[in-house]
């Protein structure tokens, strides 16, 4: 017998966190590196919620909370919903944790047994799969087009249902695409799933780039688009992307009651309440100003346009033009089977994004990583000065594949 869970043997370390540790150390060994890996805003917290968690300090509220969130958090969240989204929850409905990745894992760790399947569209985010493992459960790789945008075809999904699905997860806009989905879009989904024969799936709604939506086009969830599926959707948001918050680790979502008290059960014998100051800065977050969101869109819009435009020129990729978030999503295709300057050959995506790290000192996310290959993630939260300069190194190295 092993010492270690065979649970461990079914994950792998997540993928994105690992490319960001080897370029911090190839930094820390002085070489000039550009990483583009990293899912976080390059820009500071707002100011009014940094004083909200330094007032909180002052005030002593520094002790347990309730295990799933603060009364006065869980009535912003509440609010919240309302207002963005036309969803009423009650305070009961609400679940508060460390970060998206921990409700997300609560709820999949609470519902799953052996054998229950969860349809992911692919490219998907690294962790969905894993937990999934993690639970006993099985993943479902629906997976999306280029041509299509990377929005999962009603087609596609009716055909990932089966008698074993427990929960579809959907992420809009996505990580790592950027790919978002309107209303008539998600309105083709939903009917799939209000489906007499689907009534048993529940939808997972991983809402966490809600608000970097570019070009005009209009939010939706799919509690909202189709409130017959009120009752079997967690809908789940935070506070990381939009409010540039990552390392403050508060997410939160709402659901029926019996799904949230499962969560709360899970989440009383693991971490406990989620840091009682964060929880603070998160009231002022979803209940104060909320212009510098636009703000900040309107510069990532800048960035993506920029790194858009350069990939495009570079020999053999094709980058899309995303919707949402901050990331792109360029197939590589047309550098599979060549050769870098010094002699490493491109097998796959993985090959691709080693060799670019190391002769150009580009970090990237492959696509293997998101199950979608041949592509890789470029990740556009950073500056102009730097995305030009990487854009500029990456057009270089693919010039220089023979």
């Amino acid at each position: 017998m092993g010492f270690f869970a065979d649970s461990l043997n079914r994950i792998q370390p997540s993928a994105t966190i690992a490319v960001s540790m080897k370029a911090r150390q190839l930094k820390a060994q002085g070489r000039d590196i550009i990483s583009l890996s990293a899912g976080e805003p390059d820009f500071d917290t707002p100011e009014n919620i940094k004083l909200a968690a330094i007032k909180a300090l002052k005030d002593g509220k520094t002790k347990y909370t309730d295990v799933d969130g603060i009364p006065e958090l869980k009535a912003a969240i509440v609010a919240k919903f309302k207002r963005d989204n036309n969803l009423d929850y009650t305070a009961a409905q609400v679940s508060v944790g460390t970060g998206g990745k921990q409700v997300l894992y609560n709820a999949l760790l609470a519902t799953l047994n052996p054998g229950d399947e969860v349809v992911i569209p692919a490219p998907c985010w690294v962790s969905y799969a894993d937990i999934v493992l993690l639970g006993g459960g099985k993943p479902v790789f629906a997976t999306t087009k280029i041509e299509d945008g990377f929005r999962l075809k009603a087609e596609v999904l009716d055909r990932a249902i089966t008698p074993q699905t427990k929960w579809l997860i959907l992420n809009s806009p996505s990580n790592p695409t950027g790919a978002a989905y309107s209303h008539a879009d998600l309105k083709a989904l939903t009917d799939v799933l209000m489906q007499p024969k689907n009534q048993h799936v529940w939808v997972l709604t991983d809402d966490m780039y809600e608000h970097l939506l570019y070009d005009g086009l209009k939010f939706a969830t799919p509690a909202q688009v189709e409130p017959g599926l009120y009752d079997r959707t967690l809908t789940m948001n935070g506070l990381s992307k939009a409010y540039c918050m990552t390392g403050w680790r508060l997410g939160y979502a709402a659901g029926p009651v019996k799904l949230i008290d499962a969560m709360r059960k899970l989440q009383s014998q693991s971490t406990s309440n989620p840091t009682s100051i964060t929880q603070w800065a998160g009231v002022e977050a979803l209940n104060g100003p909320q212009d510098f969101i636009a703000h900040n869109n309107a510069v990532f819009v800048q960035r993506r346009d920029l790194v858009v435009g350069m990939l495009n020129q570079a020999k053999g990729l094709n980058c899309p033009k995303p919707e949402g978030a901050f990331y792109v999503y360029p197939s590589c295709a047309g550098a599979i089977g060549k050769t870098t300057p010094k002699g490493a050959t491109i097998g796959n995506d993985e090959d691709f994004v080693t060799a670019l790290l190391e002769e150009e000192g580009v970090a990237v996310v492959h696509g293997a990583a998101f199950e979608g290959s041949p592509a890789f993630r470029i990740s556009y939260a950073t500056s102009t000065e730097a995305l030009t300069e990487a854009c500029t190194r990456i057009q270089r190295f693919c010039g220089n594949l023979k």
